[in-house]
């Protein structure tokens, strides 16, 4: 007899039905994030222009805060948009949080989530202030970026070296309705870095943003679970369905396995899925080959993967023997160009790798 599984719904499924939800639920504003994997992607911007175009659609929208410089375009954008000033204390601009109340509008407006009040304010933090704002029942949009994200913060500044105080806990943003990862402007990848410019994206290379960015998309992805858990808890409905993701992480000598395992155990954290590492040993690695591999081997234990070692004469057909077996869904490997050890372990078969894994997602990693 076949054996059914019960599929997870799509967030799309589950997202039409928190549409429904009661009135006392629907009492409290919506919170709608706007998340940059890095400064100048133009998440503001993004927020502005939401807010615009809600107040065109008859929304009654205002403006709470926003960054102290403004250029003209983003000017241009709010300039329908009733503005609440901010207000000084101890020397430095705070949002009017009374004020605010008072108007009690529909939609608020605010950048710069992770900004810290003085000293004696009402609450230590802004992102505090747009709690009590949702509690008051107005919906909020804003703004924040990923390195002010608590705890993204430390792993942000490994990729770009740079250390933020200001920061926003991630179960705050696990309160959002809805968030939105602003991606860099096409061609911001493709600039030449170091040639002044005030944009942090300008100032990364290729890889980092494509490091932010995963970070990023899984953050958003946490909080698309969470909202929708949140839903299930609310109803009763208990989450039935199993494991849907099987990760393999394939190692060889020169792969660059810190970021793969690192990935790839975000992605099965993600997922609720299994996390393997696989090799091949082969009796013609040098010294310094076996250890590299042994050190992917230790990295992988220490993410709890499990570790396999595979044997076999055509790696391709090893890794893929085995990848069908356990119902492996992505495969990570390694690759440096034709003088690579992938090229002579496979033949100069990655392509049939690619070719052959029906139902299986290859993610491709230059070397380190």
């Amino acid at each position: 007899m076949p054996v059914i599984t019960e599929r997870k719904p799509t967030p799309e499924q589950l997202l039409e039905r928190v549409e429904s939800e009661d009135e006392s639920f629907l009492s409290r504003g919506r919170l709608k994030i706007f998340l940059g994997y890095a400064s100048g992607v133009g998440k503001s911007f993004r927020m502005m222009d939401e807010g615009r175009r809600r107040h065109e659609r008859g929304q009654d929208v205002v403006v709470g805060a926003l960054q102290p410089k403004l250029g003209p375009e983003a000017l241009q954008t709010i300039s329908t948009l009733e503005v609440i000033p901010l207000k000084e204390k101890n020397g430095i601009q705070v949002m009017d949080v009374e004020t605010i109340l008072k108007r009690a509008p529909k939609v608020c407006l605010v950048d710069g989530l992770a900004y810290d009040n003085p000293p004696h304010s009402q609450h230590e933090k802004r992102w505090q202030d747009v709690q009590q704002l949702l509690d008051a029942g107005i919906s909020v949009i804003t703004s924040v970026n990923l390195q002010h994200i608590d705890e993204e913060s430390q792993q942000v500044e490994t990729i770009t070296g740079k250390h933020v105080s200001q920061t926003v806990p991630l179960s705050f943003l696990k309160t959002a309705y809805e968030i939105v990862v602003v991606d860099a402007p096409p061609d911001a990848c493709m600039r030449v870095t170091g040639q002044g410019s005030s944009n942090s994206v300008d100032r990364l290379s290729q890889q980092q943003l494509s490091e932010l960015r995963e970070i990023a998309l899984l953050l958003a992805a946490d909080v698309v679970d969470e909202q929708l858990s949140r839903y299930l808890a609310r109803h009763g409905i208990e989450q039935t369905w199993g494991t849907q993701e099987r990760i393999m992480v394939f190692l060889t000598p020169g792969a660059n396995f810190n970021r793969m395992i690192d990935g790839a155990a975000r992605n099965r954290d993600r997922f609720h899925g299994e996390l393997m590492v696989a090799y091949v040993n082969r009796p013609d690695w040098s010294t310094e080959q076996r250890k590299k591999v042994e050190e992917g081997i230790e990295r992988g234990r220490s993410k709890d993967a499990e570790i396999l070692e595979l044997d076999g004469e055509d790696a391709v057909e090893t890794v893929l023997r085995y990848a069908r077996q356990r119902g492996i869904t992505q495969i990570y490997v390694g690759h440096k160009g034709r003088k690579s050890w992938w090229e002579r372990a496979f033949g100069n078969d990655l392509d049939r790798l690619i070719r052959q894994a029906e139902g299986m997602d290859v993610r491709v990693f230059p070397h380190s």
